[in-house]
């Protein structure tokens, strides 16, 4: 159960197979390492393995099973956060009191876990170890690079992970963007430099391994929203992911440009704004009003960012579409944006959502409503994909975060790259990168656990 000196063991306890719910498992000389531990959102609790197979057993918030490491739990050195997306970060405050070992990541992210520990009793007890873009650690036998990525939230990293068994270029979620808005520019001399490390294995991101070419930068989905928004003639509300704090700080300058008032509706929408903030990934000039005051704006000075993207019942775009938020009443000619995806398994959710305001005469707009690119994607697609490994030119490619269909996709495109092994698998499957690679499917049991909120 535990890995010798000679061997690097990749294990997925969840989000391999799957989208979302990440929680990985790095193994050497006996000792475990965990990066991300996240959560996935109403979902069943018996995950489907076939079109044939349902459950109706659904859970709000649910986590990957910890039992294998909780077994074996003194042998855990550290957990690892690659980013503050709720797949990756969210099931820890959950999770931490079987673990109780120290929590690296970098202030941004630190500075959510700790709102998120808020209230539980665990603040004063969870280590929180603040880490910087670029620097080095050790964490029991691994050492650990910090590579600064471009992605869709503040401070994402990539990880290079080194033992005296090998080492692993572990993504992370990330894309090329040139044009971000937060954070630099992706720089390809930096991945390039990795063909020089002898990387033993990549552990990539597949989410959107099915789409060819390369993604759409943020910068895009910038221009595309104060066009939009500037033709405008009555209030405007547009809907999303909260944690897109650089899509946040777009919608504020277009506030600005357009001369409306930016206000939020909706707690996650706050704490990130109050996140970036502290952490001074906020723009100091660019200001957002008290949600109590945007009722009583004229209809072309509203600008408004609520949660709700997924048709979630309780959150406030979906209070707004049944008219019954207390701070703002839409009516006929307001718009309302989807700058977001449509999350598999949410399709009808949303569908009604978007009935009841056409019922009302309020015009809505999703990314197939338009040519703009009113959302673009934090993931990289298959031309970004083709390039990394290409620039990184590790021995084994193994995809992870996405469906078998992108896993798949992912583990071509490494071939048609040039790298000369891929190992495709899912939760539980024990990689063996080092000494001898090899797919154990089944070593570990694995399983979903419902969250109360």
């Amino acid at each position: 159960m535990t890995p010798g000196n000679a061997d690097l063991w990749f294990l997925p306890l969840g989000g391999t197979g799957e989208i979302g719910m990440n929680l990985n498992l790095y193994g050497h000389a006996g000792r475990w390492l965990m990066v991300d531990c996240g959560v996935t959102f109403n979902s069943p609790l018996t995950p489907q393995r076939s079109a044939a197979h349902t459950s109706t057993e659904l859970a709000e918030v649910v986590t990957a099973d910890p039992a294998f490491i909780c077994d074996q739990v003194d042998n855990l050195c550290g957990i690892v956060i690659t980013h503050a997306h709720e797949d990756h970060i969210g099931a820890l405050p959950h999770l931490w009191p079987r673990f109780k070992c120290p929590v690296y990541t970098t202030p941004f992210t630190a500075e959510i876990l700790r709102r998120k520990l808020n209230g539980t009793g665990l603040l004063e007890k969870m280590p929180i170890i603040e880490v910087q873009s670029g620097d080095t650690i050790n964490i029991g036998p691994f050492n650990l690079i910090w590579l600064a990525i471009t992605h869709s939230i503040p401070e994402p990293h990539a990880l290079i992970i080194k033992t005296a068994a090998g080492s692993v270029f572990h993504t992370a979620d990330w894309k090329m963007d040139a044009s971000p808005i937060l954070g630099r520019a992706f720089k390809p001399a930096v991945f390039k430099r990795l063909a020089q490390q002898n990387i033993t294995a990549m552990v990539c991101d597949s989410t959107n391994a099915l789409r060819s070419g390369f993604s759409v930068s943020e910068a895009d989905c910038a221009a595309a929203l104060l066009h939009v928004i500037s033709s405008a003639k009555a209030r405007v509300v547009v809907t999303g992911f909260s944690s897109n704090v650089g899509r946040l700080i777009s919608l504020a300058r277009i506030a600005v440009k357009t001369g409306r008032y930016l206000a939020l509706l909706g707690r996650s929408l706050d704490n990130m704004v109050g996140a970036a903030r502290a952490t001074g990934h906020w723009p100091e000039d660019l200001i957002v009003i008290d949600a109590q005051h945007v009722g009583y704006l004229p209809k072309h000075e509203v600008l408004v960012v609520a949660t709700g993207s997924q048709g979630e019942p309780r959150a406030a775009l979906s209070r707004l579409a049944d008219d019954r938020h207390p701070l703002l009443l839409l009516e006929q000619e307001d718009l309302v944006i989807f700058s977001s995806i449509i999350i598999p398994g949410n399709e009808m959710l949303i569908a009604r959502l978007v009935e009841k305001f056409k019922a009302r005469h309020i015009t809505t707009m999703q990314s197939h409503d338009t040519d703009l690119p009113i959302h673009v994607s934090g993931h990289p697609n298959g031309a970004e994909l083709d390039l990394l490994y290409r620039w990184v030119q590790p021995k084994i490619a193994v995809p992870t975060h996405g469906e078998a269909a992108h896993l798949a996709e992912n583990a071509n495109i490494a071939r048609a790259a040039g790298v000369p092994i891929q190992l495709c698998g899912q939760n539980g499957d024990l990689f063996e990168l080092a000494p001898n690679p090899r797919l154990w499917p089944g070593y570990a049991k694995v399983g979903r656990l419902a969250v109360n909120r």
